[in-house]
């Protein structure tokens, strides 16, 4: 048995271990650090060394031969639920596809598409996949076109549980809105408000961080997740910002992501998401704002002067024809930038391409953005988004939330720097072990605390009884055939 299936997945090791493996991502005082041959050992759940020649006792060392020990990487807009914008890759418009609730639906009466139980699963399975990614630190999203109203504080129990359980730092509260858009006729969407039940999901996020903040040993964090700038109103954003102060928390708002939000928000407000809030006095560095794909030179700038972090989804993004203009114009200008995944696969690697690729397309330039550029974004970008020195990465004093990727797979062979190596010919599947706070979280495809081949039938089941709902909430309500029809037409075998 190698040291490595030794030790007990989901349990924290006894006494100081020491990892190694070909190349260690250690942090030093001017930066990362790439060591060849390196070493990290970890005690309880922090780090307390990182070199070469560890003079000290261990209780066991572990070497992961042709791999990187990386910090773990933070996902900071990550799919708590079963994805559905894959649904609108091949289908359009949007409006024609379920993607916003017609009218006719809404009269009478939005329901939950899901039980409780399946939507405390999805959260137990969406958290195993980030993990299988080599991501240690998540701030969930799901999303609300699906739901009765918000999500439930019922669901963000079991979801602190699950991170608790399966290993998984996570940032979150449910999230609640003051309206939603409603599709009145082709192409014709409109936002539909009531403040107060907004007012009254704040009240119950606020109580719930108050509940749930520090607890399976501090894994667990608040974050208060307005839904999208669009559905919110005035009173309820300055009610939101007001109770981060009190909690110290960190807001995250969905913001400039889309040309649907921008010409409601300018409906009704005269101009831009970002120029309302900073008219309103309510940028500053407790917002995280993914996407910022239609950002504007003045959105932009009120982000630097404001301090305000933007989380960047480059597959989710791309996929939908959109992206960061750019990468490293945003990162010039001072402004933090963090990662998210926001799709399936919740492959933070996979989006570190996409990102490259993307910006040198919108540069024109190659030179102005590097591989390592995306790398710190996961990593450094989405810590200091979450104003934490002790996490993204690897450094005596950090808390010990490791990923550890293989650089031996055939698919990315040869190999020549690790960082470039994984950023081009990677993907998450290449990780091996996820260690977060101490705990080994995941180990060669295996999640503590699930069983991810029988999670993944389960979610199937799920997923095909949401399509097949599809009809009652899409405008006119034509057949699942037609809303979702294959890429090429399909054939039976027949009977007989």
């Amino acid at each position: 048995m190698s040291a490595l299936e030794s030790l007990k997945l989901g349990a924290r090791p006894e006494g100081r271990t020491l990892l190694t493996a070909a190349w260690v991502l250690a942090h030093e005082e001017n930066g990362p650090v790439l060591l060849k041959n390196g070493e990290v050992v970890i005690e309880g759940n922090s780090v307390i060394f990182t070199g070469h020649g560890f003079a000290g006792e261990v209780a066991r060392r572990v070497d992961f031969g042709r791999a990187l020990i990386s910090p773990g990487l933070i996902d900071l807009d990550a799919l708590s639920d079963l994805d559905t914008t894959i649904l609108g890759i091949d289908h359009f418009p949007g409006w024609k596809k379920g993607r916003v609730l017609p009218l006719t639906y809404v009269e009478k009466g939005p329901y939950e598409m899901y039980t409780p139980e399946e939507l405390a699963f999805q959260k137990r399975f969406a958290f195993g996949q980030l993990l299988l990614n080599g991501i240690t630190t998540a701030a969930p999203i799901a999303s609300l076109f699906y739901r009765e109203w918000a999500e439930t504080v019922a669901e963000f129990d079991a979801a602190a549980d699950a991170a608790g359980e399966l290993g998984l730092r996570v940032y979150l509260s449910p999230a609640y809105r003051a309206g939603g858009m409603v599709l009145h006729a082709p192409g014709d969407m409109r936002p539909h408000f009531d403040e107060q039940r907004g007012l009254d999901g704040l009240a119950d996020a606020v109580s719930y961080i108050e509940r749930q903040s520090g607890r399976h040993e501090g894994l667990i964090q608040g974050l208060l997740a307005p839904d999208r700038v669009e559905t919110c109103t005035t009173a309820l954003l300055r009610a939101t910002f007001a109770e981060a102060e009190a909690l110290d928390c960190k807001v995250r708002l969905h913001m400039a992501q889309g040309t649907m939000e921008m010409d409601v928000v300018k409906s009704l407000h005269g101009t831009t998401g970002p120029v309302w809030l900073a008219r309103e006095g309510l940028l500053s560095n407790r917002l995280i704002a993914p996407h910022a794909t239609v950002a504007t030179d003045e959105d932009l700038a009120l982000y630097a002067e404001h301090g305000v972090s933007i989380v960047h989804c480059p597959l989710v993004s791309g996929r939908g024809g959109g992206t960061l203009r750019s990468f490293s114009r945003v990162r010039d200008m001072g402004i933090t930038i963090a990662l998210g995944t926001d799709t399936t696969p919740p492959d933070m690697i996979m989006n570190m391409l996409v990102g490259l690729i993307a910006c040198r397309i919108n540069d024109g330039a190659p030179e102005r953005i590097l591989c390592r550029d995306l790398f710190e974004a996961a990593t450094l970008g989405g810590a200091k988004a979450l104003g934490r020195a002790d996490i993204g990465r690897l450094a005596p004093g950090s808390k010990a939330d490791i990923a550890v990727f293989r650089l031996d797979d055939v698919h990315m062979a040869p190999s020549i720097d690790p960082i470039t190596t994984l950023v081009t010919g990677g993907s998450g599947k290449v990780t091996q072990a996820v260690f977060v706070d101490g705990r080994l979280s995941m180990r060669n495809g295996e999640v503590a605390g699930i069983d991810m081949a029988a999670a993944r039938d389960q979610a199937q089941a799920q997923f095909d009884r949401l399509i097949a709902q599809y009809p009652a909430r899409s405008y006119g309500h034509p057949p699942v055939s037609e809303i979702f029809p294959p890429s090429y037409p399909e054939r039976e075998q027949p009977h007989g």
